[in-house]
């Protein structure tokens, strides 16, 4: 999902909204969306994960892995057309304020191996936030002193 904000110094104690992909960046599904729909967005998109709402609020969320498990070695279409999000979504979420703290989040990742957490404020989906953004913000994090960094030289 891009559309996800950057720090400039990775702040554990920031706000999950300092880095979470807003809803206006997020591809959502319905509950009683086909899961010919979910192939199309897993096909054409390169994040993991899929909020299910129901208008803005977060009802579910259809992993690409319980996705590929569901279809197995038949990814008969007719099969897609007919089962609907609600058969394979995860019902009980983990959610998380904007205002919540990343340290919070990592530990939510680390005790429960969630691999996304919806970003929630007043019941109505506002982001979502997984542990591949918190790893591209530190990747993208720049040195204090920058001559310290040890740098691999290019044959």
């Amino acid at each position: 999902m891009d559309g996800s904000k950057n720090l400039s110094n990775m702040n554990l104690f920031a706000p999950v909204s300092s880095l979470m992909t807003d809803y206006k960046h997020l591809v959502t599904v319905g509950p009683e969306d086909h899961l010919s729909k979910v192939r199309e967005i897993f096909d054409n998109h390169t994040f993991h994960h899929i909020p299910v709402v129901n208008f803005r609020e977060i009802v579910g969320i259809v992993s690409k892995t319980d996705f590929e498990h569901f279809v197995g070695g038949d990814g008969g279409d007719a099969r897609l057309n007919q089962a609907l999000v609600k058969d394979i979504m995860i019902k009980r979420l983990g959610k998380v304020d904007p205002d919540d703290r990343l340290n919070v989040v990592v530990d939510i990742f680390i005790l429960n191996r969630f691999h996304a957490l919806p970003v929630v404020e007043n019941g109505d989906l506002v982001g979502i936030i997984t542990p591949f953004d918190i790893l591209r913000a530190l990747a993208e994090e720049k040195p204090a002193q920058p001559h310290m960094v040890y740098e691999t030289q290019q044959p």
